[in-house]
């Protein structure tokens, strides 16, 4: 970088104007409990208020009253506003209540200063060993000759057959406590990164679609020439490196036997003596990368709906003075996007009138009296088997409700099979299919039909009977946004 780009990068980086800022303690300190060592990815404007205005209470009666004199609404409106950049205030789905979320600028400017900390032990070979092993990936993953990735899996399998030999002797060497230290210290810096990197990607997701909405707003030719350039190109957001590269991690993440494997790894990692203290977040940091992806892939989908409903106007030639005013109000706030805001504020009572005509209640209608006539009913004679009556099944889909909840308690989700595993199928298939159409605010389900699994139980004569469904999910409501079923 040279001096230009260096010096526009401070006037203009909301992590640089952080790092510049006179209350950048209060800022990265508050910030980093809620939205980094808390995990939150969106929190209520209330909430949020409630939990700064503690922590400037308790400020002020140590450092001196006067030491933050304004309100702490004042301050989250000051850390959102577009100068700074440093809290995204939205309103969520389905909600009039403002949300906030930290920008990636405050991982940013978190990463620079936990570098700042002095540190007893800096580890260096496992570092080394990633470099070689990415070298390798990259070097013979985009080799073309299968002469040359054959000798090198003869090469590897010589390596893993001559250590499996040493160790059948007797012989293999076990890594010493700084060997560990090293890695797990690598291994910590690493997870904590990627769950910070989903921020920006969730940002860079949200450039990308204000990208094509500039193009739209800016549009002056034929509706059907922007439909074809736009719909011709609606996997623009997914099918670019970020996002290609996101899906790939996702499925990777949402797989049942990577999740078991990545639980057993933690808890073996964490029960080592030679690493010392541990972070005791790590156990469960894989959870926090599922909900950060899944929030992550609820924005994509919010975004993909939004860009939808923005495209879908019947009313181009009918409204054509109405669309030209909206042409210039967007082109406006193009224009006015990077300028600073005013302040100047405006309320509405509503967005449009509320008509209530008297002719459209309507009047009141008699109920119609129906007679019976119940002469001449007789008992009938014939004797009829009415055990059919009792032998109709009946599930409980609210005690079902309750089985998922108890397995959700301790864990983000949990596959079917495992709920069957611990509580076999009482009432047959009728049970299974309960389960499958399960409806409850706690949880979603997540079908992947792209894997089938077997479900066993055993009828009442005794017969095992196996169903073959695709893999069923079950996935545990975030504290914000509700997570939705389904693939980017």
């Amino acid at each position: 970088m040279d001096f230009d780009e260096l010096d526009f990068l401070r006037r203009s980086d909301p992590a640089w104007r952080l790092l510049r800022a006179d209350n950048a303690p209060l800022v990265l300190g508050f910030l980093r409990k809620v939205f980094v060592e808390d995990n939150i990815r969106s929190i209520s404007a209330t909430e949020l208020t409630d939990r700064l205005d503690d922590e400037l209470y308790a400020l002020n009666e140590r450092l001196g009253e006067g030491a933050f004199p304004k309100m702490a609404k004042a301050y989250l409106d000051d850390w959102a506003a577009p100068m700074n950049g440093w809290l995204r205030k939205y309103y969520p789905a389905g909600t009039d209540e403002v949300h906030f979320d930290a920008t990636p600028a405050v991982e940013k400017a978190l990463t620079w200063v936990d570098s700042l900390r002095k540190r007893s032990f800096v580890g260096t070979e496992s570092r080394l060993n990633t470099v070689f092993e990415l070298l390798r990936q990259m070097a013979y993953g985009a080799e073309t000759d299968p002469d040359i990735r054959l000798a090198e899996l003869h090469r590897r399998r010589g390596e893993i057959d001559d250590e499996i030999d040493r160790v059948a002797g007797g012989d293999f060497a076990v890594l010493d406590d700084s060997a560990q230290r090293d890695r797990y210290q690598q291994f910590a810096a690493t997870a904590w990164q990627l769950l910070a990197d989903f921020r920006e990607v969730e940002a860079n997701f949200r450039g990308l679609d204000r990208s094509l909405r500039a193009r739209i707003a800016g549009w002056a030719g034929r509706k059907g020439q922007l439909l074809e350039e736009v719909v011709g190109n609606r996997t623009t957001i997914t099918d670019s490196d970020q996002g290609r590269s996101f899906q790939a991690f996702y499925d990777f993440l949402l797989s049942h036997e990577r999740q078991s494997e990545l639980t057993e790894l933690l808890e073996k990692v964490q029960s080592l003596d030679a690493v010392g203290e541990t972070d005791p977040r790590m156990r469960h940091i894989h959870y926090d990368w599922l909900d950060a992806a899944e929030r992550t892939q609820a924005t994509v989908r919010l975004l993909s709906e939004q860009l939808r409903r923005f495209l879908d106007d019947q009313v181009w030639l009918e409204n054509r003075r109405v669309m030209d005013i909206l042409y210039s109000i967007e082109s406006s706030a193009l224009a006015l996007r990077e300028q600073p805001t005013p302040a100047l504020t405006c309320e509405l009572d509503g967005t449009a009138p509320v008509i209530g005509l008297p002719m459209e209640r309507p009047l009141y209608t008699p109920n119609e009296k129906v007679s019976l006539d119940s002469a001449g009913i007789a008992a009938a004679d014939e004797d009829v088997d009415a055990s059919a009556l009792f032998e109709q099944v009946h599930v409980d889909r609210e005690l079902l409700c309750g089985v998922v909840r108890r397995e959700l308690r301790e864990r983000a989700q949990v596959g079917l099979r495992e709920v069957l595993g611990r509580r076999p199928l009482e009432q047959g298939m009728a049970e299974l299919v309960a389960y499958l159409s399960l409806a409850d605010s706690a949880f979603q389900i997540v079908f992947d039909e792209a894997t089938r699994e077997q479900v066993r139980w055993i009828d009442d004569g005794g017969v095992v009977r196996v169903a073959t469904i695709p893999r069923v999910t079950f996935i545990r409501a975030s504290d914000g946004d509700h997570i939705v079923g389904g693939r980017l």
